[in-house]
């Protein structure tokens, strides 16, 4: 069975992007997620327990994450958990992961700009069950406006 799990924090390392020999584009970055309790006697916030959580995304995920996310940022993280135990010679513990399916700017914290890949800048899948992204400075060829304009209007009718 597999958990999801969705997770806030701060992007503790910076992104680590590579392509595999088969093309397989993998992000990952080091998660932790703190909690924040209010102190009564003290009036203040306080932070208590750090979890840590080793994120990895693929695909078209992967290269945007990539180009997005940087150290230092606060996320939001949806995605299967995976719990492993590992061990070598001398040390052992347990490495809790996050296989993301989707990652965002957590806006309780800022602000963010949005930029959408057009369905014209990604080309067609390339066999290894991924395809590849491109496009303008402005991530697309100006259709963006005319396919949003619309889809609501087609959701609209299909309702």
């Amino acid at each position: 069975m597999t958990d999801f799990i969705t997770v806030h924090g701060l992007v503790a390392t910076t992104p680590r992007h590579l392509t595999t020999s088969e093309g397989l584009a993998i992000t990952s970055f080091r998660l932790a997620s703190s909690q924040r309790r209010f102190d009564r006697p003290t009036q203040k916030w306080v932070d208590a327990d750090t979890n840590w959580y080793t994120v990895s995304s693929f695909r078209h995920l992967a290269e945007h994450s990539a180009q997005s996310i940087q150290k230092g940022d606060r996320v939001i993280v949806t995605g299967r958990l995976r719990i492993r135990d590992w061990e070598n010679t001398d040390r052992s513990g347990t490495t809790v992961e996050v296989e993301a399916e989707s990652i965002g700017h957590d806006l309780q914290w800022g602000t963010s700009s949005y930029s959408r890949v057009s369905s014209a800048n990604v080309s067609v899948d390339d066999g290894e069950g991924w395809a590849s992204v491109g496009g303008d400075s402005n991530g697309g060829d100006g259709d963006e406006a005319a396919e949003v304009a619309s889809a609501p209007k087609s959701r609209a009718k299909a309702a």
